[in-house]
């Protein structure tokens, strides 16, 4: 069992940026390809980066290119999503997940284990 946990979140301006982590707690993180998804009010959870076990390929959403980036550090255990030039619309709770298979899109089915989330709000 994998245990996934986010920090990071808050409330920030249009513009801005926050940094969001999970950490995990399995030994063979490093094993896994991770990403990260997010559920705006209202609205079905959207897939929104992910980031292969190796740390060799990343993808995001079109909503969010080069806007985002993914990151981890199989060292600490830890996955990041660096959030620049926020927008209102991305206002949401953020889930950090973990999937035993990469995909360039993941879906919410190829998910294995998933976060408790953390909210990011953005201000106009």
């Amino acid at each position: 069992q994998v245990q996934l946990v986010e920090s990071g979140g808050g409330l920030v301006q249009a513009g801005g940026s926050l940094r969001l982590s999970c950490a995990a707690s399995e030994r063979t993180f490093s094993n896994y390809n991770m990403g990260w998804f997010r559920q705006a009010p209202g609205k079905e959870r959207e897939f929104v980066a992910g980031i292969n076990s190796g740390g060799t390929y990343t993808s995001s959403a079109d909503s969010v290119k080069g806007r985002f980036t993914i990151s981890r550090d199989n060292a600490e255990n830890t996955v990041y999503l660096q959030m620049n030039s926020l927008k209102p619309e991305d206002t949401a709770v953020y889930y950090c997940v973990a999937s035993r298979y990469y995909k360039t899109t993941f879906r919410t089915q190829d998910i294995n284990y998933w976060g408790k989330g953390t909210l990011v709000t953005v201000s106009s």
